[in-house]
């Protein structure tokens, strides 16, 4: 470990100087790339100093130790600073070994979400729009940017299908631990008996694909115009706007009606679409060597339910690592940094488990 960790720290030096370099500042492109390495070698780099420097610390102190004599109180005092010495050196060493731990190639990336209402009709579109409502305020909360690619509206203003772009440095590093099956256990508005129902809605979580890692061939795409449809639009019915585009090598459909330009729409669709051909393409190339968890912490695993939310009892609870939370209408108004900070920290300690046995 030590090995891996003077390579951070003379990586960090050689990047700093860099981003000295008049013919590095000088070319936006160069500079962007090597701040962003910079930035990525910076955490390890800076931990593993001061772990070095609790280790000097704590050899002088035993040094001051040995030569203390008869000086009890001093060797009491000594004592004491070795042991706390000794004890945020662990600290320090377990938190290198977490920021040693493989990257998520995606975590930087933008995240596209699509939600679905599942079993529960009506009130399963009405709970997509509620989840819709609490991702929305998430990012507003992140300083994130939200931006909505296609709906599909019930009268009622729930959505069947909602797909949108959450936008922001480390937007799915965050988010991909929300795909899986959400429950909602309440008493729907139409209700008349007072009965508490149980609805379900799916989350998918997608890390936006660039066009350059999707080389998607034109004569692959059946495009189809039609005009918008669905409750409360505007311009429904009066042009053909909404674009639906068809994959025929793999028969993915992707459609867009949100935008009144037929181009944006387009545009949106084609963002969908590479996003989702990006994922199936490496979840094929991880088939052969991922080893299932029981901890179902990040896999996506949509046939788990992965949380429920109980109207009733005003709490929140996620399956995957038993944490329940009474604070259902702070969550629901994007307060989610509690679930997904205890989410996160499950899957690095599995990831360390699986890495101590190898």
């Amino acid at each position: 470990m030590i090995e891996r960790l003077q390579v951070f720290e003379d990586r960090y030096e050689e990047l700093s100087e860099k981003l000295c370099d008049p013919a590095v500042t000088s070319s936006p492109q160069r500079y962007a790339a090597v701040m962003k390495e910079y930035k990525a070698v910076e955490p390890v780099a800076l931990a593993y100093r001061a772990y070095r420097q609790t280790l000097t610390e704590k050899d002088e102190a035993e040094e001051l130790m040995a030569d203390s004599g008869s000086d009890r109180e001093l060797t009491a005092l000594l004592a004491e600073e070795i042991d706390l010495l000794s004890r945020r050196a662990e600290e320090q060493k377990e938190e290198l070994r977490l920021l040693l731990l493989p990257k998520d190639p995606n975590d930087d990336r933008n995240v596209i979400m699509e939600i679905r209402g599942g079993a529960g009709g009506e009130e399963a579109a009405l709970f997509a729009a509620v989840l819709f409502r609490m991702y929305s305020m998430y990012a507003v909360k992140r300083g994130y940017r939200c931006e909505v690619l296609n709906t599909n509206e019930t009268e009622l203003g729930g959505y069947k299908e909602i797909s949108f772009l959450i936008a922001g440095e480390g937007a799915y590093s965050r988010l991909k631990y929300e795909s899986g099956v959400h429950r909602v256990q309440r008493v729907p508005e139409t209700e008349t008996q007072g009965r508490i129902h149980t609805s379900t809605v799916t989350v998918a979580v997608l890390p936006e694909a660039e066009e350059v890692e999707v080389t998607i061939d034109p004569a692959d795409l059946k495009i189809d115009t039609f005009r918008s449809s669905g409750a409360g639009g505007q311009h429904i019915n009066k042009t053909e706007s909404a674009i639906r585009i068809t994959h025929l090598p793999t028969g993915l459909v992707v459609e867009c009606q949100d935008e009144r330009s037929q181009y944006k729409n387009k545009d949106k669709a084609m963002k969908v679409l590479r996003s989702r051909l990006l994922k199936a393409e490496r979840e094929r190339q991880q088939n052969d060597v991922a080893q299932q968890r029981h901890n179902q912490v990040g896999t996506g695993d949509r046939s788990e339910r992965i949380r429920t939310y109980n109207y009733p009892q005003g709490r929140v609870t996620d399956h995957r690592v038993g944490l329940t939370l009474y604070q259902l209408e702070d969550i629901l108004n994007g307060s989610m940094d509690e679930i997904l900070d205890v989410l996160i920290t499950a899957d690095r300690a599995a990831r360390l488990e699986e890495q101590n046995h190898r």
